[in-house]
Formats: structure tokens, C-alpha cells, sequence
């Protein structure tokens, strides 16, 4: 009788077993169905300031820990707008970690060895536009990729070496742009480049307008300060669906013994500030992105991470995807 119990006993857990199984795997077949099956998406390839993280010769606290220890990688700013449905992917910004976000692209798109079916370059600062170096003779040479470019931006890639022979050699297509002039790039996507005040040594600045099907992005990932802009963020924010801004900084003083008024950056605090007229649904429509490596927000147990969230506003990271089709 006992041993019938516990034979019993034992068909009982297994079934149990079976069934936490089978329920496990229906969770999961319901979890997946739940995703969208999307054809359009920008992808953030990168959420980092131009010098990286960690800086070049920085052993501060914010970066001394992590020469020594395999750390998880964070690439200079980028954004990736991939159409699955037609198999093209563009990219907004050319940054030293080129190579790296070409490669999570393709993986997204689903086709290796893809090179992007166009650059669209915001300005001449060296985390924006030096990763096209990858496309010469020494990396991959490229064949006539296209680069989308602001006049002043365009005819300094024409002039000066080594970017030049990236044209001579045709590894690049250069397609010159204009502010508030729309670049259809197929039925379903457009481009609106904008103006944006910004330190202008080598060229013009621009921010990008992402559109598709009704649905937009706004990209600024480098700006002076929001009240110099001809145009009024808080409206811009209301008409995007999302918008991905310059987040450099928290807050003045960030960077000891130096003027930071040399480095002007709209602070987040100062951001925040300037956005709190906008509504819970409009709040979460903005993400922060382009952290400099001093910036606290880049590590999720700060205070000024929480700050950002709790006000109800997102930091970007590496990975996210927001859904245009």
C-alpha cells in the first residue's frame, strides 16, 4: 500500500512537472505573440558623448574602474532606422564605433555583411562622422555608400584628406542636404534635416526629423541650448512621437577646474526644467541620449538616473527600439 502511495505520489509530480511545462511554454507562446511584428523601427546603436566611455586618460571615478575589467561596452551616439520589410538600414551618424553598430544593424535586419543603404551626418565633431573611415581602402572599400551631408559639412569631406579619398575613390556617394528640405528616401520614409545652434568649426550642425507613416522621430543628440534654437523644443517634443536629445551633461559644474560655458550643452536639469509644462504622456515621449563619460546618468544606481525616470523621462540604451510600422 505505501509503495503504491508513493508510486502514486511520484505520478503526481510528474504530472504537476509536465503541466508547469507545458503552462511555462504557453507563457512564453503568448509573450511572444504579443510582440509586434515590426517592419520600421530606429534602433539606439549608442548612447555615449564622442570621446567614449571610458576617456582617453581619464582615471576618475568615473571611469577608473573600468580600464581594468570587462565592463558592458557603450558606443559613442547613434540611432539605426531599419526597414526589415524592404531589407535596407540607415544609419544617423558615422561614430569611431562604427564597425560595432554597423554589425548590430545587420543583426537586427537579419543580413550579414550588409553595408547601410545610407549615412545621415549631423556635423564635423569627431564622434558624428569619423567612422566612415571604415568604409575606405584600409577597412572595408567600400562601393559608393551614400552619406547624406549639410552643404559646409559636404564640401569639407570633398577638401580635406584623409576623408577626400574616401570620395576620389568612390567608397562614398555624397548627396548634399538643406535645412527644412525633405529627403524622400522611399514611400513609406522621409528625412527632415534641422538647423541646430551648436560650436560650428568645421561645419553647419543639424538634428534629423524621422518620418514614416504619420509617425516621427526627432533626433538632437548636439545642441547649445534649447533657447537659442529657432525653433520651440516644446512643440517639437508634442509633435514627434519620439524624441531622442542631448543629454551631455546633469548639471553645471560637472567637470572640475574647467569652463563648461566653452563645452554649452543644454543640462538635463536645465532640460527638465524647461519640459515640465509637458504632460505624463509627453514627458515619457523624450529620451536622453549623447552622455558624457563624467555624466551620473550613465549608471542606473545614481541618484541623478532615478532623478530622470522619477520625473518621467527615459535615458537612452544601447538596444532600444521604438516601432514606426
Amino acid at each position: 500500500m505505501l509503495k503504491l502511495l508513493k508510486n502514486g505520489l511520484a505520478f503526481i509530480v510528474i504530472l504537476l512537472f509536465l503541466n508547469s511545462c507545458s503552462s511555462s511554454e504557453h507563457q512564453e507562446n503568448i509573450k511572444s505573440a504579443e510582440i509586434p511584428s515590426s517592419e520600421i523601427i530606429i534602433k539606439v546603436l549608442g548612447v555615449i558623448q564622442d570621446a567614449g566611455y571610458p576617456q582617453a586618460n581619464c582615471h576618475k571615478s568615473c571611469c577608473k574602474d573600468l580600464w581594468n575589467t570587462d565592463h558592458i561596452r557603450k558606443y559613442v551616439s547613434c540611432l539605426g532606422l531599419i526597414d526589415k520589410s524592404r531589407g535596407e538600414y540607415y544609419m544617423f551618424d558615422a561614430t569611431p564605433d562604427f564597425k560595432h553598430q554597423m554589425e548590430a544593424a545587420q543583426i537586427t535586419l537579419g543580413a550579414s555583411r550588409k553595408l547601410p543603404d545610407g549615412i545621415f551626418l549631423t556635423h564635423a565633431h569627431m564622434g558624428h562622422y569619423t567612422g566612415l573611415m571604415d568604409l575606405g581602402r584600409e577597412a572595408i572599400g567600400s562601393n559608393m555608400v551614400p552619406v547624406y551631408a549639410m552643404p559646409r559639412m559636404h564640401e569639407y569631406l570633398i577638401n580635406n584628406g584623409p576623408w577626400s579619398q574616401l570620395v576620389t575613390l568612390n567608397n562614398i556617394d555624397l548627396h548634399k542636404i538643406k535645412s527644412d528640405s525633405l529627403v524622400i528616401i522611399n514611400e513609406d520614409i522621409s528625412v527632415l534635416p534641422y538647423r541646430v545652434p551648436h560650436r560650428d568649426e568645421y561645419s553647419e550642425t543639424v538634428g534629423y526629423s524621422i518620418r514614416c507613416n504619420g509617425r516621427s522621430v526627432l533626433f538632437i543628440p548636439d545642441i547649445d541650448k534649447w533657447e537659442k534654437w529657432d525653433r520651440d523644443i516644446i512643440e517639437e517634443i508634442k509633435n514627434h512621437d519620439a524624441s531622442y536629445l542631448d543629454g551631455s551633461f546633469y548639471a553645471n559644474g560637472e567637470i572640475p577646474n574647467r569652463d563648461m560655458s566653452e563645452i554649452p550643452h543644454p543640462f538635463l536639469k536645465e532640460s527638465m526644467a524647461l519640459f515640465d509644462t509637458l504632460n505624463e504622456e509627453q514627458k515619457a515621449r523624450v529620451h536622453f541620449i549623447h552622455f558624457n563619460h563624467t555624466n551620473p546618468v550613465i549608471k542606473a544606481s545614481s541618484e541623478a538616473y532615478k532623478d530622470i525616470i522619477q520625473s518621467g523621462y527615459n535615458i537612452s540604451a544601447e538596444g532600444d527600439q521604438f516601432v514606426l510600422k
